[in-house]
């Protein structure tokens, strides 16, 4: 290649080179001012923060306790004479009848004693006219004094003698008469019998601890639950201050969940509760008592009952997605305050009402509580408060009331 060839290549590169400074210049100079127009933007608007406004409403309160079922009435099958089993008169399992035969004892003995006893009546009875009659005449013989005084007292005496001899003759007669009708062993309720402790031929008696068999009337049953006594006075002290008051019923309703965490499909009613704290637990003993038509129900099941309390006319319910808890695990929730601001409320929560959280202090009608956008937010943050669109943070119109357990 010559000089000038050379020359002309250089030269050439030579009137690139500003070209392409430029251009990296004009693309640096773009770079800065996008980045100085974003940073010389206005400030955003304020975040958007869902909130509840949160407003007093009727809340029928109630307490879940847990219990077990008892028959409403039970009894044991005792013989009331001894002797041999000679038949069994039942089906082990069925259900029976007051009255009804179940067992029968050999009564031939008590047949004999009977038999007997009437005889010695008969014998008594017989006595009894003669010795009368004697006593009339000796009556009428001694106003004349044809007999003594004496012969007229021995034969009243007799007389009585006769009488009282007729009586004693006649309890005896049904004593034994008793005796024979106990040797037919009966049922002493109505209800379900049991398996039988004997079979034909056994011998029992009278006085024997081990029962023949047991009744137990099922179409209602009771179920007993335990409360501590600190609840109870809680209770009282809220109906007496007026934050809650009767449902209307003379007896609390009460609603059962089985032991499979289904609910019984009947309603029961708070019978009475026992005025004794047990020492050992610190707590109380419920009876409620359920219709068990269909004998669901059978005694000894685990239950778990939720008993009505009373009804909160002005409770004050918070979404539970709403409520936090501080270090010292007090609640706090926060709110949307006059200045259109984030501002902590610390609150007081007595309890759940299905996925809420009962305020008993911290919070007044009209308070604006926050439940979404919580993660946006900081105490002192201006907001822009829309009403929370999900349909559990309040219940809808035209619904039930709710009901609070306490569990």
């Amino acid at each position: 290649m010559t000089l000038a060839e050379m020359f002309k290549q250089t030269k050439g590169r030579a009137k690139l080179i500003p070209i392409i400074l430029i251009f990296a210049v004009s693309l640096i100079l773009t770079g800065c001012g996008k980045q100085n127009t974003a940073a010389g933007k206005s400030p955003s608007a304020p975040p958007e923060v869902g909130v509840v406004v949160v407003q007093p409403q009727r809340v029928a309160l109630s307490t879940e306790l847990s219990g077990r079922t008892s028959a409403y009435l039970i009894a044991e099958v005792r013989p009331q004479v001894g002797g041999i089993i000679q038949k069994r008169l039942f089906t082990e399992g069925s259900d029976v009848k007051e009255g009804e035969v179940l067992y029968q004892i050999d009564p031939a003995t008590y047949q004999a004693a009977y038999n007997s006893a009437k005889a010695s009546l008969a014998r008594t009875d017989a006595n009894v006219i003669p010795a009368r009659l004697k006593a009339e005449r000796y009556k009428d013989l001694v106003n004349i004094n044809a007999v003594s005084k004496q012969d007229y007292d021995d034969a009243n005496a007799a007389f009585k003698q006769a009488e009282a001899d007729t009586e004693a003759g006649k309890a005896a007669l049904e004593t034994a008469r008793i005796n024979l009708a106990y040797t037919s062993v009966t049922a002493p309720i109505s209800g379900r019998i049991s398996r039988s402790s004997v079979t034909v031929g056994a011998l029992v008696s009278a006085s024997q601890s081990a029962p023949l068999a047991t009744i137990q009337q099922l179409d209602q049953v009771y179920v007993d639950v335990t409360q501590s006594s600190a609840e109870m006075l809680r209770l009282q002290q809220a109906m007496a201050s007026g934050q809650l008051r009767k449902g209307g019923a003379s007896q609390s309703k009460v609603k059962l969940i089985l032991e499979d965490n289904t609910p019984y499909s009947l309603e029961g009613v708070l019978k009475f509760s026992e005025v004794t704290v047990d020492q050992s637990t610190g707590s109380i003993t419920l009876r409620t008592v359920f219709p068990n038509p269909k004998h669901i129900l059978l005694p000894g099941m685990y239950v778990r009952a939720v008993v009505e309390e009373g009804v909160n006319d002005k409770a004050i319910l918070v979404p539970q997605r709403g409520v936090s808890r501080n270090p010292d695990g007090s609640a706090i929730v926060m709110v949307v305050g006059g200045e259109e601001k984030v501002e902590p409320r610390t609150i007081n929560v007595a309890r759940t009402v299905g996925d809420n959280w009962l305020v008993s202090d911290g919070l007044k009608a009209g308070d604006r509580v926050i439940l979404e956008g919580l993660q946006k937010v900081r105490p002192g943050t201006p907001v822009k408060a829309v009403p929370y669109s999900s349909s559990t943070a309040r219940p809808p119109a035209g619904t039930l009331e709710p009901t609070a357990t306490k569990k």
